[in-house]
C-alpha cells in the first residue's frame, strides 16, 4: 500500500460541468470499488477532486443541469464550488484527468517538467470502447452549450471510463507508482 494517499484531478474549463461530474462519479466508483474489495483498502483513501482551466467560474456552484443528472444517479453534488486549476498540483497529484483536448493540451502545456506531463491522460482514454482513438477524438463535448439531455450523454461518457479507471489507480495506488 502506498504510504501517501493516490490523488487524483479532473479537469475541464469552468469546474462547473464537465469535471465535477466526473470527480463525483469516479469518488462513487472508487467508493463501489472498496466496498466490492475491502482488502484494497487504499481504494478507499484515493482522493478526487476536480479544477477548471480558467478563472471565469471561480467560486460558482455546480451548473444546475450537471447536479440535477448527478442527483438522477444517486449522488448528492451539494458544497461543490468551482476553482481554477494551480500548477503546485502537478507535484501533488498522480493522474491529471483532463476532459477535452484543449484542456489536455493546456495542461501539458504548463507542466513544469516530463513527469508531470506522464501524469496527464485524456479522461476517455481508459475506456476501451475508445482505444486507439486520437486525443482530438478523446474529447467529452461541453454540456454547458446544450440541455439537460446533454447532461445525461456527459455523464454517460464519463461512465463508460470509470470501470477501467478505477482498475489502474487500484494497480498504480497498490504499487506507489503509475503503471504504463
Amino acid at each position: 500500500m502506498a504510504e501517501k494517499p493516490f490523488r487524483v484531478i479532473t479537469v475541464c474549463t469552468g469546474n462547473i460541468c464537465r469535471s465535477p461530474m466526473a470527480e463525483y462519479l469516479l469518488r462513487r466508483a472508487l467508493a463501489e470499488a472498496a466496498q466490492q474489495h475491502p482488502e484494497d483498502g487504499f481504494l478507499a483513501a484515493v482522493v478526487v477532486d476536480s479544477a477548471g482551466i480558467s478563472d471565469e467560474e471561480v467560486g460558482r456552484s455546480m451548473d444546475h443541469r450537471a447536479a440535477t443528472q448527478l442527483r438522477a444517479l444517486g449522488i448528492d453534488p451539494a458544497g461543490h464550488v468551482a476553482r481554477e486549476w494551480d500548477n503546485a498540483w502537478f507535484r501533488e497529484r498522480d493522474l491529471i484527468l483532463a476532459m477535452d483536448e484543449n484542456h489536455y493540451r493546456a495542461l501539458r502545456r504548463w507542466a513544469p517538467d516530463e513527469q508531470s506531463r506522464a501524469r496527464i491522460r485524456m479522461f476517455r482514454s481508459f475506456d476501451p470502447s475508445m482505444a486507439d482513438r486520437s486525443t482530438a477524438e478523446l474529447g467529452i463535448y461541453d454540456p454547458w452549450y446544450g440541455d439537460q439531455r446533454d447532461f445525461v450523454e456527459c455523464a454517460d461518457m464519463i461512465s463508460g471510463s470509470l470501470e477501467p479507471l478505477v482498475e489502474y489507480i487500484r494497480a498504480a495506488a497498490a504499487h506507489g507508482a503509475q503503471p504504463e
